[in-house]
């Protein structure tokens, strides 16, 4: 178990990376804060003593370090792991420190031919809960399109985002020893050959979904990071084949030789840079583009089912496409926390009274008919488009023989999550047949009818809608027509929770509205509760298009012995029953509000 001041950090060497092993050193150390005690281990085959030694003159007072001869260790394994190019096996040891170090439940890895400028006690201190691993998204990944491919079709990490750089390296060694995860290394290696980036391609196959993306400020590769400030960044990575031991003109190059010079090692590694010959130089710059080609070659055996695949609502994959929607669901958060569960959340427009000048409820007028009808047929066209391009997705309806068998007016009543959730209702009435002999209303909102723009304005004031007002004189006259409405035998749709939260997949709690209306004239109400699902479409907003579960219920009905207002509240409470026990036995979870004390239905 990790003292609470000791950090462990493992690094992985051959003899001749022992020179750059010392810059990093350097860097990591005079960076370091000396409120912790750093166990630094050289994971190694075949250092000299010499090395060993040099080295060993870091430690001080808070500073232990340790060589490990592994040699034993990989030879049980050395004959199924694959390198290439300028890898050994010794890039393969940070996936044994879960079983080599079990008095540990946390550690550092960190590839050698880096330069730390940050407090290497931050990386640490990340806090990684239940992942196995913590680490920066691999920037060679991001930048190119075809390794991007090869993270997805060939390693299958869901998204190339969340594909990581292994070369600095949080483990969770409590979590992986849990995982078994040695175990499903070494049977994943007899099984599949990864030979694009090896160990890091394993790791990240068998970490994904439990792994902790830190800023990449933390691995910075310098031949990829135009955009990135030198100020913020707390760790360069030389990696693959551009060496700043090797090559003039690689970006944040200077670093490096800075802690270099500070080294024993310095005048070793000048003779390492002028000795590297033009044909190592251009060999190393074929590696990348036989490196990339291996990746398109790889891809190119592999089918590519991306565009099927579900995509879950987690902010990386959709902030930057709906960064309102996002703000929709934290107003929607707080609403329910603070129980006004009335409010809407939609930044709506500015309400206009409504007059009753400015609205024909009962469409008596020509000129009220002429649009109503133009307003109906292009209603029907859009309908039928957006079923068509996927935009309104209706999985399955369920008891549609409840609204079948209502010869009289009534009251449908909906939880209302979605501007086209009317358009669900009007699809269901059509298919129950009550359209050949019936119409269906709905009730709107007093600004939705009176400055609402576009196209939606334009169905909102015309397709058989009923505005609320906030004026008593126009109040009045929606109240005559929604009696008449429901006498001579139509529908009327109601939204009881008199608000739209977006995507909200719980029922909210009932005004009596809707109930005292249907009990005034005798109707019944029928209820509808829509269950939805993320279906395999993306959206315009950047979320998933919903599928849609239309569930209607029994008609519930008036007591002809009893009040309007005691009918309002039986009825309205039986229809919040319906409504949560479709949701608990959909969703299979129990209905619960952040809300403290809420008042509902029980």
């Amino acid at each position: 178990m990790n003292n609470n001041k000791e950090i462990p950090i493992f690094f992985a060497i051959d003899d001749e990376y022992t020179p750059f092993l010392a810059v990093a050193l350097k860097s990591l150390l005079d960076n370091a804060s000396k409120e912790y005690n750093y166990c630094i281990k050289i994971l190694h085959i075949n250092v000299s003593e010499e090395h060993k030694n040099q080295i060993k003159k870091f430690e001080d007072e808070n500073v232990n370090i340790e060589f490990v001869d592994l040699s034993y260790y990989i030879e049980k394994v050395k004959n199924k792991l694959y390198t290439r190019d300028y890898y050994t096996n010794t890039t393969y040891f940070r996936l044994f420190l879960p079983e080599l170090y079990p008095q540990y439940n946390k550690v550092l890895y960190l590839d050698s031919d880096i330069i730390v400028l940050g407090d290497i006690s931050e990386l640490f201190n990340t806090d990684m809960g239940t992942n196995l691993v913590a680490a920066a998204p691999d920037d060679i990944i991001q930048k190119n399109k075809v390794f991007q491919d090869y993270a997805e079709l060939v390693v299958g990490v869901a998204k190339y985002q969340h594909y990581f750089n292994a070369g600095v390296l949080l483990m969770n060694l409590d979590e992986l020893r849990k995982f078994n995860f040695q175990e499903k290394f070494i049977y994943l290696l007899e099984k599949v050959k990864f030979s694009v980036a090896q160990d890091q391609d394993y790791l990240n196959r068998l970490c994904k979904g439990r792994v902790t993306l830190v800023s990449h400020d933390w691995d910075v590769m310098p031949y990829v990071n135009d955009e990135t400030k030198e100020e913020d960044i707390k760790l360069i990575h030389y990696n693959f084949a551009y060496k700043p031991w090797h090559f003039e003109d690689v970006t944040y190059n200077e670093y490096f030789w800075k802690y270099a010079k500070e080294t024993e090692f310095y005048e070793e590694i000048l003779k390492i840079k002028n000795s590297y010959t033009e044909e190592q130089k251009f060999r190393d710059k074929e590696a990348e583009k036989a490196l990339a080609e291996l990746a398109n070659k790889e891809n190119s055996c592999v089918g590519d089912d991306r565009k099927y695949k579900k995509v879950f609502d987690t902010i990386d994959e959709i902030s930057e496409k709906s960064k309102d929607r996002l703000q929709i669901l934290e107003k929607i958060k707080q609403l329910e926390k603070e129980g006004k569960f009335d409010v809407d959340a939609e930044n709506d427009p500015e309400t206009i009274p409504l007059t009753p000048d400015k609205v024909d409820y009962l469409r008596e007028g020509a000129y009220s008919k002429i649009k109503n009808v133009v307003a109906n047929r292009i209603g029907e066209r859009f309908l039928h488009n957006i079923l068509k391009d996927n935009k309104l997705i209706i999985k399955d309806i369920i008891g549609i023989e409840n609204m079948q068998k209502v010869n009289t007016g009534a009251i449908i009543t909906c939880n209302h999550f979605n501007p086209f959730d009317s358009f669900s209702i009007e699809k269901v009435f059509r298919l129950s047949g009550q359209d050949k002999t019936k119409k269906l209303y709905k009730v709107i909102r007093e600004g939705n009818y009176t400055n609402f723009p576009g196209l939606y304005g334009f169905f909102f004031r015309n397709c058989d809608t009923l505005p609320l007002s906030s004026n008593k004189r126009t109040m009045i006259e929606f109240m005559k027509a929604v009696d008449i409405i429901l006498q001579r035998g139509d529908y009327i749709l109601i939204y009881p929770e008199q608000s739209m939260w977006w995507n909200y997949r719980k029922p909210k709690p009932l005004k009596n509205g809707a109930f005292k209306i249907a009990s005034r004239n005798n109707v019944p109400v029928i209820p509808i509760f829509i269950t939805m699902e993320d279906s395999n479409i993306i959206g315009e907003d950047g979320f998933p298009v919903q599928e849609y579960t239309i569930n209607i219920g029994e008609p519930i009905y008036s007591n002809k012995d009893l009040s309007d207002k005691e009918n309002a509240e039986i009825m309205k409470d039986k229809n919040y029953q319906v409504w949560k026990k479709v949701y608990e036995d959909f969703y299979k979870i129990p209905l619960e509000y952040t809300t403290e004390n809420i008042q509902v239905s029980k």
